[in-house]
């Protein structure tokens, strides 16, 4: 393996350790309970200490607007079964819609098409508007409203509308087909679909409207289909059961200027979210709407230190949990920055153009972006300032230590690289960054704030420096509410604390380092076995990727002659052929930097790798295929004919 720095990638200096937001946040801890800590390591070991203290001065810090009520904790014990802030009363719309003032609220760039921008004031107008409407129609608390929606300002109307009045806002983004859009809002049956005449991708239009006409028929608890303008002047709507143009829609209730904010309890409802579905019909995870809101402020003042007037961006589509992450940094006073659209629109320079012009303050994006950057040789900090950029943050999959020290070669040298790392499930993160702590090669910074992650090995005991489970050892606000249509949590249950009794089990393969870091080495139901030795699939890629010729690539375990061997496919760079002479190199790097256990059994071409909508690679989807067990609900991947490349290959008889 290869050795580990002794130095940091990035460290930060006395002024921004000074300036962030974690640092005042640790001097209004000492004073209000008394304490003395003086560093972030500090903090965190008193957050998961000493929880009620903690997430009360988060409410405090965070200025949330609402009711606390007396009680920060019932059942701290239980796990599920803990209950936070059971009598409070806030309203999560409320606390996003802080702000009625002229400065930009919202920046919206649709590819190289479309530009707009929403100030505070035009934003709040328009929820209210929205809400009346919603209200019209027999929208209630508990109600859901879904979305099949873009990245763009009117999605984010929608939701602030629907979580103000007390209904439940779903979403998925409108690449997603007919079956897997009524594979997820066919289960959680929502009254309003709000909706979108087309987008653009990649200088392409793709329109909407057959397709959003059978999704309609297929959803009988529809009242009201809204449709909005995107890429057409002009719209036949005669063949979407009850469809009006948004314009439309909201038209009567213009004289609206308040939005009518229901105070609701902590645990109210407040989205609901789904799993991948590659392995069946998508679990439907329902969150609640003080503990997203207190988890997302933690994580944007405390981890990400956005501040007001910060413009915050995440590449997301509305079919991934970080577009909700992203819409609360409106509580936190940022401004948000939406895309929607290829990133590589204007020959791969459109982000970077985007964070120029816009002053952008945070970059999001996915490993898989970085890599490929890296793998085509651009170097943006040569052809763009990004001066404003503080912060670059990186989720999707494990980011390679090759790809921290692109970041930082080709990118940009002073910045604060956070890979981050959570999931639907609990709608933020387990472990991420912190603006006052060093950037490690590989690593993720630090465990969450007020989260008692540990890894556990297979026996239950907490191990560092060593690989396990990620686990969580006590409650935390954003835990879900449960699954929809699980009555008795028993599915719930299942998929969280079956391997360890009162503890959360992630399903992360990873490790928590001698710098206190984190590394994520794969899903663990993704982790190969080859002779009862597990391996994280994030390991292997790190190593295959470096090669020039290799684009990406996918690693499953294959049963085999009572054992597991290990077979590795990859895309590769237009015109190589996967010849002897390549697979011998690919089998070298691997064995010179891991171990003889980790090279391929097998090594085979394949032309394309499939994905979830959310550009994860589906390995569970292509391990079932190779073993001849059906693949379900194809309709969550982006590209569902790359599976095909997989089925009933001779290579893997023998």
């Amino acid at each position: 393996m290869n050795a580990p720095s002794d130095q940091p990638l990035w460290r930060p200096d006395a002024k921004r350790i000074a300036d962030a937001n974690v640092t005042a946040f640790i001097a209004e801890v000492n004073r209000r309970w008394g304490l003395e800590l003086d560093d972030f390591d500090a903090l965190y070991e008193w957050s998961v200490d000493s929880p009620e203290c903690f997430w009360q001065s988060v409410w405090a810090f965070g200025g949330v607007i609402g009711e606390p009520g007396a009680t920060v904790l019932e059942n701290a014990d239980r796990m599920p079964g803990a209950r936070w802030f059971p009598q409070a009363r806030l309203n999560f719309a409320r606390n996003l819609l802080r702000s009625r003032d002229e400065t930009d609220a919202i920046v919206f760039w649709g590819e190289d098409k479309v530009q707009n921008r929403l100030t505070h004031a035009d934003l709040y107008r328009q929820v209210a508007h929205f809400a009346a409407a919603l209200k019209e129609v027999g929208v209630a608390k508990g109600d859901r409203v879904a979305a099949f929606m873009p990245n763009m300002p009117e999605t984010i109307i929608a939701m602030l509308a629907t979580t103000a009045i007390g209904a439940v806002f779903t979403s998925a983004s409108p690449d997603f087909g007919v079956q897997g859009v009524v594979d997820r809002f066919g289960q959680t049956e929502p009254k309003v679909l709000v909706t979108v005449d087309g987008y653009y991708y990649n200088g392409k239009t793709v329109d909407c409207i057959a397709k959003i006409a059978e999704v309609v028929d297929k959803l009988p608890s529809l009242k009201r289909v809204v449709m909005v303008p995107y890429v057409h002047a002009e719209h036949d709507l005669s063949g979407v059961r009850h469809a009006r143009m948004l314009a439309d829609f909201v038209a009567p209730f213009h004289f609206e200027s308040e939005v009518p904010f229901e105070e609701l309890p902590f645990d109210h409802p407040l989205f609901i979210m789904y799993s991948s579905g590659t392995t069946g019909v998508p679990k439907c995870i329902v969150h609640g709407a003080g503990g997203t809101l207190l988890q997302h402020l933690k994580e944007h003042k405390l981890h990400t230190d956005v501040k007001p007037g910060d413009r915050l961006f995440y590449f997301t589509t509305c079919g991934w949990m970080m577009w909700n992450w992203l819409a609360s940094g409106l509580a936190a006073g940022a401004t948000l920055l939406l895309y929607d659209g290829s990133p590589f629109a204007a020959a791969g320079d459109i982000l970077f153009d985007y964070a120029d012009a816009e002053g952008m303050t945070h970059f999001g994006t996915s490993a898989k972006f970085i890599d490929h950057l890296a793998k085509i040789g651009r170097r943006p900090r040569d052809t763009h300032s990004l001066a404003t950029v503080r912060a670059i943050m990186s989720t999707g999959s494990p980011l390679v230590p090759e790809g921290f020290a692109y970041v930082y070669d080709a990118i940009k040298a002073d910045v604060c690289l956070s890979s981050i790392s959570g999931g639907t499930d609990i709608l933020s993160c387990f472990v991420l960054g912190s603006p006052v702590l060093p950037v490690w090669s590989g690593e993720i910074q630090c465990r969450g704030l007020g989260m008692a992650v540990d890894v556990f090995d297979d026996e239950g005991k907490p191990v560092r420096e060593e690989k396990g489970e990620l686990v969580c050892t006590r409650p935390f606000p954003s835990m879900p509410i449960g699954f929809w249509g699980d009555p008795d949590g028993s599915k719930y249950h299942a998929a969280y604390f079956e391997r360890f009794e009162n503890i959360w089990c992630h399903g992360d393969f990873c490790e928590i380092t001698a710098h206190g870091g984190l590394i994520i080495h794969g899903r663990s139901d993704a982790t190969l076995n080859p002779g009862g030795v597990r391996i994280g699939t994030a390991e292997i890629y790190r190593q295959v990727e470096k090669l020039h010729e290799v684009v990406e690539s996918l690693v499953i375990g294959q049963d085999w002659d009572k054992d597991v061997r290990v077979v590795l496919f990859v895309r590769l760079r237009d015109g190589v052929v996967l010849d002897e002479e390549l697979v011998a190199r690919i089998k070298k790097t691997i064995r010179d930097n891991t171990t003889p256990r980790h090279v391929p059994a097998k090594i085979l071409q394949v032309a394309d790798i499939p994905r979830t909508k959310s550009g994860k690679i589906v390995e569970l989807a292509v391990r079932n295929l190779v073993h001849g067990r059906a693949v379900r609900n194809v309709e969550a991947l982006a590209n569902p004919e790359a599976l095909e490349q997989f089925r009933d290959r001779d290579e893997l008889s023998s």
